[in-house]
């Protein structure tokens, strides 16, 4: 790795790390302390105190959990990981883990605590050192530590839990039975803040800029003076990481954008006129539209549905290398969120769907994979988009998985189902721009089940397809929110899919969160 200057490591060779124990907000920790510029990385519980002592890290944060510590089963960790000397923050579970295994005490309360609760701060504690004595905050337990540790004390309380958090300073740990990190604890980006910067010691350092820095290293590293080819959708992800390569190798780098038949109205052709022209980076366009579709032919598990488009992508990519004459590496935009959602690095999320460049890559594969993006959210890769001039439309797109329309159709994909929802979906955003909504949504799309209804067109019975509007709100697609359009927007999109789009006779709206939903259908 680089380093920065003044001899400073670089920011991924002091990570924070959060342990996680299964709790709902884990990945929201990681992004908080990424917010705060701090790099992190969520790990399992199951990593013991020596192999965490080798990932070298600046701080630990045990995260909350639905367990009880005492419960048979319950997720533990190396109680080593307390003796390690790092500054080690726990969160509701983590704080009890923590308290019980350092000889305090954690019991069953008589009433739980959800939800919004006052509490009193000993404004000389160091998370605490600069607010307001009395805070709200989110809290979310059944269980209460009654007894800090030995040699801790306790620095806040409400009113059914006495011990709200404890601190012991001489051996940096931390507890707080409140989230801090959900915005429903107003100050709790504050006093993250505070256990990173004036506890850990940990600096600002995880900015764009480092991480381009970084980033270009890493590849020049990695590709040497070979030729490397980037598999360019057009989305912001594939688009980040074709101008941190080309940054990184300059003209050893190719891209290639194939066109899979599975894009939404206009967008190859949008692909090709920004990179073609605003960037001059080597492009080829592969028009491989029958190919997909031949390999599609009535498939309709999701999951198949994945598979088949992750190796057809890889096979058209390892033909165009060959052409342009062994090309040894591949660049993807994989995500964290990607490696989270398909199972994680090391078994720390459970398989929720394969994302087709993490879990649907055929095992034969003969390139070498170069993913600048693999250890970043959603909101980081624009940030670094900006920071390369990528122009806004493309930074603020709104994601589109890999496979495109195939995972938006219900069942068999056919070019007569295909025309039918890219028209929808082309009305849907169009509406969506007009009213000036696209920015505040994560992601707004149509969705095509397998299903008809009947319905009343031109005074004649119509047998025909629904449309099935998406739209939620997010931070970073782990969590998500549907979206509460005004009722006047969805009248006119209603009326207009109804009315425009042949095959169409009815439409409904999706009001499901995430979880129990995922914000794709398939």
């Amino acid at each position: 790795m680089i380093a920065f200057p003044g001899g400073e490591p670089a920011p991924e060779e002091r990570p924070v790390l959060v342990l996680d124990f299964g709790g709902q907000y884990s990945q929201l920790i990681a992004r908080r302390v990424r917010e705060a510029r701090v790099y992190s990385e969520l790990v399992s519980h199951r990593l013991g105190a020596e192999e965490l002592r080798r990932r070298n890290p600046s701080a630990l944060i045990l995260s909350g959990g639905p367990a009880s510590v005492y419960a048979e089963g319950a997720p533990l960790a190396d109680p080593g990981i307390f003796e390690l000397g790092v500054p080690t923050l726990g969160i509701c579970y983590g704080m009890q883990l923590m308290a019980r295994e350092l000889g305090g005490t954690v019991e069953a309360n008589d009433v739980s605590e959800y939800g919004k609760a006052d509490v009193e701060l000993d404004g000389s504690a160091a998370l605490f050192h600069d607010l307001a004595t009395e805070q709200v905050v989110w809290m979310s337990h059944r269980d209460s530590v009654t007894a800090a540790p030995a040699g801790a004390r306790v620095t806040a309380s409400s009113e059914t839990t006495p011990i709200a958090a404890f601190e012991d300073p001489g051996r940096g740990l931390y507890g707080v039975q409140f989230h801090p990190e959900v915005v429903h604890t107003p100050q709790g980006q504050r006093m993250l803040e505070s256990f990173l910067y004036d506890v850990a010691g940990t600096p600002p350092a995880w900015t764009p800029a480092a991480v381009i820095e970084e980033q270009v290293a890493r590849i020049r590293a990695q590709v040497g003076s070979e030729r490397v080819i980037c598999g360019l959708s057009g989305g912001v992800d594939s688009a980040v990481a074709a101008l941190l390569v080309h940054k990184a190798v300059g003209d050893q780098l190719t891209c290639v954008f194939v066109d899979h038949g599975l894009l939404r109205e206009n967008e190859a052709e949008q692909v090709v006129e920004t990179f073609g022209h605003h960037f001059h980076v080597p492009l080829v366009h592969v028009d491989a539209r029958d190919r997909f579709l031949t390999r599609l032919e009535g498939v309709s598990e999701p999951e198949e549905k994945r598979a088949i488009v992750g190796e057809e992508f890889i096979r058209v990519f390892e033909e165009e290398a060959r052409r342009l004459g062994d090309v040894r590496f591949l660049v993807q935009g994989t995500l964290y969120s990607d490696v989270i959602e398909s199972g994680g690095d090391v078994g720390v999320a459970a398989k929720i769907k394969s994302h087709h460049n993490v879990g649907g890559l055929p095992a034969d594969m003969s390139m070498e994979l170069v993913e600048p993006l693999r250890a970043l959210f959603k909101d980081e890769v624009r940030r670094v988009g900006e920071q390369l001039g990528l122009p806004e439309r493309m930074v603020w797109r709104h994601p589109f998985p890999g496979p495109g329309l195939a995972i938006r159709i219900i069942g068999n994909v056919t070019q007569e189902r295909l025309a039918i929802l890219r028209a929808a979906d082309a009305v849907l955003l169009e509406e969506v721009r007009r009213a000036g909504r696209y920015r505040e949504l994560w992601q707004c799309f149509a969705v095509l089940p397998a299903i008809r209804s009947v319905g009343v067109q031109g005074d004649e019975r119509t047998y025909a397809y629904p449309i099935v509007i998406r739209a939620v709100t997010s931070e970073d697609a782990m969590t998500a929110d549907w979206a509460r359009l005004p009722y006047d927007l969805l009248d006119t999109i209603s009326s207009r899919i109804v009315n425009e789009v042949p095959g169409v006779n009815r439409v409904a709206l999706d009001l499901s969160s995430k979880p129990p939903a995922t914000i794709e259908w398939e």
